[in-house]
C-alpha cells in the first residue's frame, strides 16, 4: 500500500511538471530557431542592406528571442500549475518587466543604428558613445521604466509633476552643465562641427575632434599624444576656422626661389613633375594636379608658389617635408640653382662712391 502511493505521488508529479515543461522547452526552441534566423539574415545581407533601417531593426534582435521566448514559455508554464496567487503575481511582475526591457532593449538599439546611420550617410561621423546618442538611449529606457511602474500599479502622474518641479531646481543648480549639454547638441546637429573634423579656435587651441560628451568636446593637436577637452560652451560661442569642411581636401602653398638665369619653363616642368611623384608616394594621389605660380621679382630671386592638393589636413607637414627634399635633390641634378640672398654695399668718401661690393647672406648670419 504504501509503494502504492509512492507510485502514485510520482506519477502525479510528473504529470504536474510535464506540461510546463514542455511548454518552456517549446518556446525555448522556437527562440532558438528564431534566433538563427535573424543571425543568417545578417550574414546574407550584411553587404547589401547594411545601411538600411529594415537591416538595422534586425540586427537589434539578435540574441533576444532565445530569451523572450524563454520568459514569455515562463509566464504560460505558470499559468498552467496551480500555485499560490501571490506567488503567481509575484512572478508575473517579474516576468512583466523581463519583457517590458527585452523590447526596450531593441527600441533602443534600434534608435541607436538609425541615428548612426542617419549621421554616417549626411557625411556627419558620430560614435555611439557621444552625446545624442546617449539621450536618445536614456529617454527610451525612461520609458520602458514609466510602462513598468503603471503595470505595477504605481501612477506616474506625481513621478513626473515632482520631476518637472525638480528639473527646474535642478536646472537652476546645474546651469552650467546643461549650457554644456544644449551646446554639445546644437554643435551636432548644426552640421558645422563633425567628429573627425580638424579645426582651430579663435583662442589658439587646434586639433583633430574625436568626442563630443555630455559636457566636453575632446580634440588632439596634429603629431601629438595629449588630448585638449574643451567645454561645449565654450565651442558654441568661439571663432572655428574648420578646416574639414566643405571637404577634407587641403592646398598647401610652398615657397621656392630661382636664380634670375634659370629656365622657367624647364624649372614649372621640374617642379611638377617632382610635386606629382612626391604626392603619389606620401598621400596616395597620383591623379593630383599640382601647380607652380611666379609670384616676384626678389631681390636675389625669381620668386613662386608651389600648391600641393592634399587628400587631409594631417598629411601636410609629411608631404611638405618630403617635397622640400625632392625638390631639392632634383634642382641640384638639373643644375637649378636656388640662391641665397645677395646685398650690395657702397662706400661713399667726400661725396663720391670709392668702391662697391656684393656680400652674400649665408643662413647662419
Amino acid at each position: 500500500m504504501t509503494i502504492f502511493s509512492h507510485t502514485l505521488d510520482f506519477d502525479t508529479l510528473v504529470d504536474l511538471l510535464l506540461v510546463p515543461a514542455s511548454i518552456v522547452l517549446a518556446a525555448l526552441t522556437a527562440g532558438i530557431i528564431a534566433d538563427r534566423l535573424i543571425r543568417r539574415y545578417i550574414d546574407r545581407h550584411l553587404d547589401v542592406e547594411e545601411s538600411t533601417w529594415k537591416y538595422v531593426l534586425i540586427r537589434s534582435m539578435q540574441g533576444v528571442p532565445i530569451f523572450f521566448s524563454f520568459i514569455i514559455g515562463l509566464y504560460w508554464a505558470i499559468d498552467a500549475v496551480e500555485i499560490s496567487p501571490t506567488v503567481t503575481k509575484l512572478l508575473s511582475y517579474l516576468l512583466f518587466t523581463s519583457n517590458v526591457f527585452s523590447i526596450t532593449r531593441v527600441l533602443a538599439r534600434t534608435v541607436d543604428g538609425v541615428v548612426t546611420m542617419y549621421f554616417e550617410r549626411s557625411g556627419r561621423n558620430l560614435p555611439k558613445t557621444t552625446l545624442l546618442n546617449s539621450i536618445l538611449i536614456g529617454i527610451i529606457y525612461a520609458m520602458g521604466l514609466l510602462v513598468i511602474l503603471q503595470y505595477y500599479g504605481i501612477s506616474i502622474a506625481p513621478i513626473l509633476t515632482a520631476a518637472g518641479v525638480g528639473g527646474m531646481a535642478v536646472a537652476l543648480a546645474l546651469q552650467e552643465t546643461l549650457a554644456n549639454i544644449f551646446s554639445g547638441l546644437h554643435l551636432i546637429l548644426s552640421k558645422q562641427l563633425r567628429i573627425g573634423d580638424y579645426i582651430r579656435l579663435g583662442s589658439g587651441e587646434e586639433g583633430r575632434v574625436t568626442d563630443i560628451t555630455w559636457r566636453f568636446t575632446t580634440i588632439i593637436p596634429l603629431g601629438a599624444s595629449n588630448t585638449i577637452v574643451i567645454p561645449n560652451k565654450t565651442i558654441a560661442g568661439a571663432n572655428i576656422t574648420n578646416f574639414s569642411l566643405p571637404t577634407q581636401n587641403i592646398n598647401i602653398s610652398v615657397p621656392v626661389g630661382i636664380a634670375y638665369d634659370s629656365d622657367l619653363a624647364a624649372v614649372e616642368r621640374i617642379t611638377i613633375e617632382t610635386a606629382k611623384e612626391v604626392l603619389a608616394r606620401v598621400d596616395d594621389n597620383p591623379n593630383a594636379n599640382p601647380l607652380v605660380r611666379y609670384t616676384a621679382f626678389g631681390d636675389s630671386s625669381i620668386n613662386f608658389n608651389v600648391i600641393l592638393p592634399s587628400s587631409m589636413f594631417d598629411h601636410q607637414g609629411v608631404i611638405q617635408h618630403e617635397f622640400i627634399k625632392a625638390l631639392t635633390e632634383r634642382y641640384r641634378t638639373e643644375g637649378i640653382d636656388i640662391p641665397y640672398p645677395i646685398r650690395t654695399i657702397i662706400q661713399e668718401h667726400n661725396g663720391a662712391v670709392e668702391n662697391t661690393s656684393q656680400e652674400t647672406i649665408a643662413p647662419d648670419q
